[in-house]
């Protein structure tokens, strides 16, 4: 008796194995998006840490159910411009017209291109909606899957180790110049640390003190100091050759001579 339940639960597992095989070999092709992680279809990129960074590229996977073919296949996809707040060509590069899948492959990817030139990602962050639509070789037929969520921001916010070294007041600007001149993302607050955290802040600190002489040391970063009015030494455009459309204000302190940059909220980073 054991032994004929046993063949009868093995028959019934091979005959679901075989349906389920059927299922998905037989049913008609479709494209959906294969970024979810439990209930989130969200991806988040930011420019904060590569400020000198033009634009950047988020690749969205892309997966076919249904059969693979010898041939090529093509699928489109749009943004859902009601549902962004993100604006095509300030914010990120307008989608193609189609994308491909290669013969034999069981997916793809759309290279989704952002942007870091508009001065307010250092505030907020954006977002787009981009959406799988109807090909001629693919349908559209599994509704939770269609829609990837971009957000991007070139936001900084001040670290729980800012304060423990010699570094306020803060400021995003300053914050922006510790990583570029430093090369650091984070400190710990290790008391052992001191030495080489203290290192870290002295760089910024010279830097800050003639920003003349750390362009004029530093070409191979890409940064230039220009004149924001030809033939006067008042003030400069602080920015990154690659990156043109960042710039940072150096102004001249009347009353000492010296330069200063000018964060966020029009002071003096000190």
């Amino acid at each position: 008796m054991k032994l004929y339940i046993l063949i009868l639960l093995a028959f019934i597992a091979l005959a679901s194995c075989k349906k389920a095989e059927e299922m998905h070999f037989d049913h008609s092709a479709n494209v959906y998006f294969d970024i979810y992680n439990g209930d989130k279809d969200s991806i988040v990129r930011t420019f904060a840490y590569t400020p000198n960074l033009a634009q950047d590229t988020v690749w969205l996977p892309v997966r076919i159910s249904g059969i693979r073919i010898p041939s090529q296949r093509v699928f489109n996809a749009r943004v859902e411009t009601d549902s962004s707040t993100a604006v095509a060509g300030l914010h990120y590069e307008l989608l193609k017209k189609s994308y491909t899948v290669d013969a034999n492959n069981g997916g793809a990817e759309i290279p989704f291109v952002i942007y870091n030139k508009d001065k307010l990602l250092e505030q907020k962050s954006v977002s787009v909606i981009i959406k799988l639509i109807a090909s001629d070789d693919f349908g559209i037929e599994i509704p939770n899957l269609l829609r990837a969520k971009v957000v991007f921001s070139a936001k900084l916010e001040k670290p729980n180790w800012w304060d423990a070294w010699p570094l306020n007041p803060y400021s995003r600007v300053k914050h922006e110049l510790f990583i570029l001149v430093t090369g650091q993302t984070s400190l710990t607050t290790d008391g052992l640390d001191a030495p080489k955290n203290l290192y870290f802040t002295g760089l910024l600190t010279t830097m800050l003190n003639n920003p003349f002489k750390w362009v004029a040391n530093n070409a191979a970063k890409g940064y230039v100091l220009q004149e924001v009015v030809a033939g006067s030494a008042d003030s400069y455009y602080f920015y990154n050759v690659s990156n043109p459309d960042k710039k940072t204000l150096l102004r001249k302190n009347q009353q000492t001579g010296k330069y200063y940059f000018i964060d966020e909220n029009g002071n003096e980073v000190i």
